[in-house]
């Protein structure tokens, strides 16, 4: 057996395999591309907030779908309030005050609740949603940065980066760039 493991999917005659879910849903894209066409597969990867197709290296898209919710109500309002305000400046001070905790004990306690710590979590929380921005408006990426509470375009980029995988620049590129043709017998886009 071959592995091919720098491929999201692999088709070998009639025999399809994919790395996992989010592979399994670029199969299904590629499905769709080979009978309807690479319009309509285009349009239904854009309807799901999707790449139509994605590299084996690439991050999955949603961080805020894949961050783990807290059992803590305190943590759990506090993501919310996060949420709604990311412009704001949101060092570990301001966000152990919320939840009245000293800074200490809620760095310890947040980072056991989500797995990463206050700083970075906001940094992820920030880059998706400029991922966002870049999917629904033709603001530019100075406006998307001041709006995710970013304090410029170059911290954006590598928190959105780290975050995602790739460039607000590129991710937007590739978001509305029009389809290529998949090979028959690989599962690589040229």
């Amino acid at each position: 057996m071959k592995v091919a493991s720098e491929l999201v999917w692999v088709k070998d005659e009639n025999i399809y395999t994919s790395a996992g879910i989010s592979a399994g849903i670029d199969l299904a894209l590629a499905w769709v591309e080979e009978d309807c066409g690479a319009t309509i597969a285009q349009e239904v990867a854009r309807e799901l907030v999707l790449f139509l197709r994605r590299s084996g290296g690439q991050k999955q898209l949603s961080v805020t779908l894949s961050a783990q919710a807290s059992e803590m109500k305190a943590i759990q309002e506090l993501q919310v309030w996060i949420m709604e305000n990311l412009r704001k400046k949101l060092s570990v001070q301001v966000l152990a005050d919320r939840v009245a905790m000293s800074v200490r004990n809620f760095e310890r306690v947040f980072t056991r609740e989500l797995g990463k710590t206050p700083s970075h979590y906001v940094l992820q929380m920030r880059a998706e949603a400029a991922r966002r921005q870049l999917e629904s408006a033709d603001q530019g990426l100075k406006q998307i940065a001041v709006a995710c509470g970013f304090g410029s375009t170059d911290s954006m980029r590598r928190a959105f980066w780290r975050s995602v995988g790739t460039t607000p620049h590129k991710y937007r590129r590739q978001l509305y760039s029009p389809p290529n043709r998949v090979s028959s017998s690989s599962g690589r886009w040229p």
